[in-house]
């Protein structure tokens, strides 16, 4: 825009003003003021958003935090497909599908056939190097793949599992092979993005940033669920076959679009470094396994996944049967649990950024989760709707401060060359707990037979309170264990 002076005199002096095109010097007057609040508007709303979200303050100039939130987009990916296996299917197979609880227990648990393959996915990723130049990134593109493959046939497996339409004259091992291929391929791309997206990330901030680094990807996969939860309530509020198809095949293709976006230029290229050829992963993970407390920490992991996780599948049908709530308010129950979640991952990343413990907040999450479950418990008899809400918020929130505690830990201590073998260790741990404690909660709620007992509650809600029961005694089991870990020091050496 061109601009042209304007030359006054005032008492001798001479004094020029630039003026735009309009000629309206009120403009410099006012811009002063209004400078001033900009500055005062934006320095509070930095400092409340540093205290509200606590890992926001990992951004540096070399790893800004839009660059930070875009590689987390892999981690809501893998909070959709979660919520839509362990939270709206368990409840339209069980439920509206008529398909037996230890089934649907057994085909959530697949996913942990390769759970224990985290552990040489994140050592592969560590020493691999692509004809492209990249390590991580080859890795992530394949569990995307097997994702969206498993999505996209999950629809038509599972109807021809339950029997429906023009698939009821098909023999039922086809359905259960189709649907246990699925659910396979699925677990397994979630498997692989998890552990290699949490690698990448940590392979980018300061050894300082861990613990926000935690808060944000486990934040944004909580923040996935919670959305998840809601679209597909209100998307299978009125449910029909057709309606599950289209809901499932457009989970396929967002988990897609995501983890694309998320791999944008993140992981820098370097064709000039061949692939390493030192350690095998026997030697690695012997080496690994050989750390004060490596074996412990993961017993601990797998302890108190297995008591956070096995109440996944029931909960939902634990409200609709037991409780009386619809499906699209028994869905909403993820989003409780995710956001209980939330916030304990938030409240974990500001206290564990100032130095707290996370072996000691891992404890505090464990305790907070037995009157979560004792809440649960008593919503049966009681037949209270709000305290059965209020314990699954908390079993979140407990379970966010565990999961928050273990996993800094995990990343303090691991050896500089071996992050991602000690990640895919932690997540070897948790993930195939959780799987076991997804079949092993439908297990018992199907087998437990209260005939002839006199009992507080509705006869049908015994093998659920059974498995909340069992949750609480690992509870204590998972405080045991980490007990000498509460005083192992804060980190180990590089």
């Amino acid at each position: 825009m061109l601009r042209r002076p304007l030359v006054a005199r005032s008492g001798g002096a001479r004094r020029t003003i630039i003026m735009g095109d309009s000629g309206k010097s009120s403009r410099s007057v006012a811009a002063g003021p209004l400078r001033r609040v900009n500055r005062g508007i934006m320095s509070v709303w930095m400092g409340w958003g540093t205290r509200v979200l606590p890992f926001a303050d990992v951004a540096t100039e070399d790893l800004p935090l839009s660059r930070l939130l875009r590689l987390s987009l892999i981690q809501v990916s893998v909070g959709v497909s979660l919520v839509l296996l362990a939270g709206t299917l368990n409840r339209v197979m069980i439920v509206e599908l008529g398909v037996p609880a230890t089934l649907v227990g057994v085909m959530l648990a697949l996913p942990l056939l390769f759970a224990p393959f985290r552990a040489l996915i994140g050592f592969r990723s560590d020493r691999h190097q692509s004809a492209l130049g990249w390590r991580r990134v080859p890795f992530i593109f394949r569990g995307t793949m097997l994702q969206f493959g498993g999505l996209a046939m999950m629809p038509f497996a599972l109807l021809v599992l339950a029997g429906a339409g023009q698939s009821s004259t098909a023999p039922a091992w086809i359905g259960q092979a189709a649907a246990g291929i699925a659910f396979l391929l699925v677990g397994a791309g979630v498997h692989i993005t998890q552990t290699v997206g949490l690698a990448l990330a940590t392979d980018q901030a300061p050894e300082s940033a861990h613990p926000n680094i935690v808060g944000l990807m486990y934040s944004m996969l909580l923040i996935g669920m919670i959305l998840a939860a809601l679209l597909f309530g209100a998307a299978l509020a009125d449910f029909s076959h057709g309606r599950l198809i289209q809901v499932i095949q457009g989970t396929a293709v967002i988990t897609f679009v995501l983890n694309v976006s998320a791999l944008w230029k993140q992981e820098a290229r370097n064709t000039s470094r061949p692939e390493e050829v030192g350690r095998t992963f026997q030697q690695s993970w012997a080496l690994y396994a050989a750390e004060a407390h490596a074996v412990r920490r993961l017993v601990a992991v797998a302890l108190g996944t297995l008591a956070f996780s096995m109440e996944d599948i029931l909960l939902e049908p634990y409200g609709g049967q037991i409780l009386g709530l619809g499906v699209g308010d028994t869905t909403k129950l993820t989003a409780t649990f995710a956001g209980g979640g939330l916030l304990g991952f938030a409240l974990a990343s500001r206290i564990l950024s100032r130095g707290f413990d996370p072996f000691r907040m891992a404890t505090i999450g464990a305790l907070i989760g037995i009157p979560a479950f004792v809440m649960v418990i008593a919503s049966a008899p009681l037949q209270q709707v709000p305290m059965f809400v209020a314990g699954v918020a908390l079993i979140g929130f407990g379970g966010g401060l565990f999961g928050h505690g273990t996993l800094t830990a995990t990343m303090n201590y691991a050896p500089k060359d071996q992050i991602g073998l000690a990640l895919g260790s932690w997540g070897a741990a948790q993930a195939t707990a959780a799987g076991v404690g997804a079949a092993l909660g439908g297990f018992l709620r199907d087998v437990v037979n209260p005939a002839g007992l006199a009992l507080p509650w509705q006869p049908a809600a015994t093998g659920y309170i059974l498995v909340y029961s069992l949750e609480i005694m690992l509870l204590i089991a998972t405080l045991a264990t980490m007990l000498p870990l509460l005083h192992s020091g804060r980190r180990a050496p590089a």
